[in-house]
């Protein structure tokens, strides 16, 4: 059997921990590296290291950033009063990319998953209730359609309802089970449209 030598074979196993990454995969672009220019090589990890260095989380919605406010929490011409809850930043970019959404976002930073032991107060939940209260009149939750983004929905719903703001969840033109990023433009501009009060 054939054995990689061990800085490739180290090279191969943490490329292949990045999510949706296999064996081949992982192997594929290991050789690629390998055969880059060492500059060009050299470039890809001090780009991972900056990005590790300098991003965190907006003091607001807990977008990714590289300042203390993201882009879109700076923004005065966005509508303060509507809040959109999605799960991930790539939901967020998602739903940017519709061009439809002009108010401003919160970002859990994952959801309510008790299989895999993440509760309520593992994500930025916590954080979502000061903004509501701050004078928030609708909270759109914008969550994948998995059982994971019902759980969330329905935790966030009983919660958000007694503090008197209107809560509703986008409709689901998108496919029960479907991940956001993955939706194209026109499904989430729908689902957008069509929310439903919860």
């Amino acid at each position: 059997m054939f054995h990689y030598a061990k800085p490739l074979a180290h090279l191969v196993a943490e490329l292949e921990r990045l999510p949706g990454i296999g064996p081949k995969s992982a192997q594929r672009m290991a050789f690629h590296i390998l055969r880059q220019p060492q500059d060009e090589a050299k470039q890809l990890a001090e780009a991972i290291l900056t990005v590790k260095e300098s991003i965190r989380l907006c003091s607001v919605c807990s977008n990714f950033t590289d300042q203390e406010k993201c882009e879109i929490c700076r923004d005065t011409k966005r509508d303060p009063a509507l809040l959109c809850v999605v799960a991930e930043t790539r939901d967020l970019i998602a739903m940017e990319k519709t061009n439809e959404f002009k108010g401003m976002y919160h970002v859990l930073q994952g959801l309510i998953s008790p299989m895999d032991n993440i509760g309520p107060e593992l994500l930025k939940i916590r954080e979502l209730f000061p903004r509501v209260v701050d004078g928030v009149k609708e909270v759109i939750l914008a969550l994948n359609p998995t059982t994971e983004g019902q759980t969330t929905s329905l935790f966030l719903a009983s919660r958000l309802k007694p503090l008197g703001v209107k809560v509703s969840q986008i409709a689901s033109g998108l496919p029960a089970g479907g991940d956001l990023d993955y939706a194209d433009q026109a499904t989430l501009i729908s689902a957008l449209q069509w929310r439903r009060e919860m």
